[in-house]
């Protein structure tokens, strides 16, 4: 997996013809000791996507995307400073009859719990699932490929039973 290079302002951007957001890519290793996924449905479509929002003034990006984990997936856990990559989808705005263009930045997020109660619990559902049942389940293009790339850049460390970046070659 290659140094994605990417810099973003952490404020809020007003004109939505290409706008920003920070993501989450929530993960856990699970008791057979793979790599799982939490993914959650959207609002209004129910289609199942990770957690992400717009930037939060006063927030680093990585410290924005965690707290949209904690608002629309009751997450709590350490999110990496570095982001994997981005990707990009169209937001409805059913109200406007229009789209806005977005550009999500995401960053791994180690779950060290869920809570059974958070901010936005009975508006969407999460889903632990494996790698590749999750780049099965979403729908972005874009965010299927990250995650695949995700899955290529993981492995499990053994003696730590934690989950690491592999170094990347080159």
């Amino acid at each position: 997996m290659g140094e994605n290079k990417i810099r973003a302002t952490p404020r809020l951007l007003m004109s939505r013809s290409r706008s920003v957001q920070y993501g989450a890519l929530p993960y856990r290793l699970s008791r057979a000791r793979s790599i799982e996924l939490l993914l959650i449905t959207s609002r209004e479509t129910k289609r199942w996507i990770i957690p992400k929002g717009w930037p939060i003034k006063g927030l680093k990006p990585s410290d924005a995307a965690a707290r949209e984990a904690y608002e629309e997936a009751g997450l709590r856990g350490i999110v990496s400073k570095k982001p994997i990559g981005e990707y990009h989808y169209e937001k409805a705005d059913r109200a406007r009859g229009q789209t806005t263009s977005c550009r999500v930045i995401v960053f791994p997020l180690l779950v060290r719990r869920q809570r059974h109660e958070w901010p936005e619990y009975r508006q969407r559902k999460t889903k632990w699932v494996s790698l590749r049942k999750a780049a099965s389940l979403v729908a972005e293009k874009g965010l299927r490929a990250l995650i695949l790339e995700f899955r290529e850049g993981m492995r499990v460390d053994k003696l730590a039973r934690a989950v690491v970046m592999a170094k990347p070659s080159g």
